[in-house]
């Protein structure tokens, strides 16, 4: 997506691939339109499609569709054309988690590339060495064109961690906190107006990711600073960094107050226990 015109990038399962690259698509209207519209997972008929779409690449064995945007700082920056093709079979709900969780993960990689330019002007008090990021994702400056290289495959240089594995990593923590979301509880935001409530819920999963990505990178350290008691000291860098990225995001918002992320470096890190993090982890 750019300036409001969609323009194909990659395509699985479509015929050749280089078919989709640059296909223009028509957003007057259908269910493409009212996916970037609206910023919802919108389900359709194939017949509903743009028609010199349905011409080229055909439709599924059952006619249903599926076109879902990836949101990236409340812009939609591309999206996702589904169907269940000869077989007629389409998982809609495990795409819309996919979608979503490719989404937070691109935008924790990019605030945590502006946060490191940040941390980097002060001192560090402890050397750490840090495994490569996946591969290159655009800044938070140009993140309404997070695509613009227009590759049609992603190739990560060898050294560095497939970026699939990390989608699959933040993939599975969304549908198990989808899963916790949708057994019956007390809301603890139910006090709040829905637009607040809704802030805090997204800063409480932002905070997940953070510190589970500090924990992907940082397996060793992590089971070594439990054993020892001195989690903050090894992983301070790192803490410091996704909390800069945290603040950035929603420190001057309605979630502020609720400290989201040491509580999330505390739980998830310390596994609940505030002194696995030492004596220079400040409370």
């Amino acid at each position: 997506m750019k300036g409001g015109t969609a323009t194909g990038w990659q395509g699985r399962g479509l015929g050749e691939e280089d078919t989709v690259k640059d296909f223009p698509l028509d957003m007057t209207a259908g269910p493409a339109a009212h996916a970037y519209q609206n910023r919802t997972a919108t389900p359709a008929n194939i017949a509903e499609m743009d028609r010199r779409f349905v011409k080229q690449f055909g439709g599924p064995a059952n006619e249903q569709i599926l076109v879902l945007p990836l949101v990236l700082k409340d812009k939609v920056a591309a999206l996702l054309y589904a169907d269940g093709g000869a077989d007629g079979g389409l998982d809609g709900p495990s795409l819309e988690v996919l979608v979503l969780a490719t989404s937070a993960w691109l935008e924790v990689v990019s605030l945590r590339k502006q946060a490191q330019r940040d941390f980097a002007e002060a001192p560090a008090s402890v050397s750490v060495e840090r495994p490569p990021v996946a591969a290159p994702v655009q800044t938070v400056s140009s993140f309404s064109d997070p695509f613009a290289a227009h590759t049609p495959k992603h190739i990560a240089p060898k050294a560095e961690p497939e970026p699939a594995a990390e989608v699959v990593e933040v993939a599975a923590h969304a549908a198990s906190a989808n899963a916790a979301a949708s057994a019956p509880a007390a809301d603890p935001f139910a006090g709040l107006s829905a637009e607040d409530a809704d802030t805090h819920r997204k800063a409480q999963r932002f905070a997940r990711l953070l510190v589970d990505e500090i924990k992907l990178y940082n397996q060793a350290k992590v089971a070594e600073g439990r054993r020892h008691r001195d989690l903050y000291d090894r992983l301070k860098e790192d803490i410091e960094k996704s909390r800069s990225t945290f603040q950035k995001r929603y420190g001057n918002s309605a979630a502020a107050s609720g400290d989201y992320f040491q509580k999330e470096v505390v739980r998830s890190l310390a596994e609940d226990d505030p002194s696995i993090m030492g004596a220079n982890f400040r409370k």
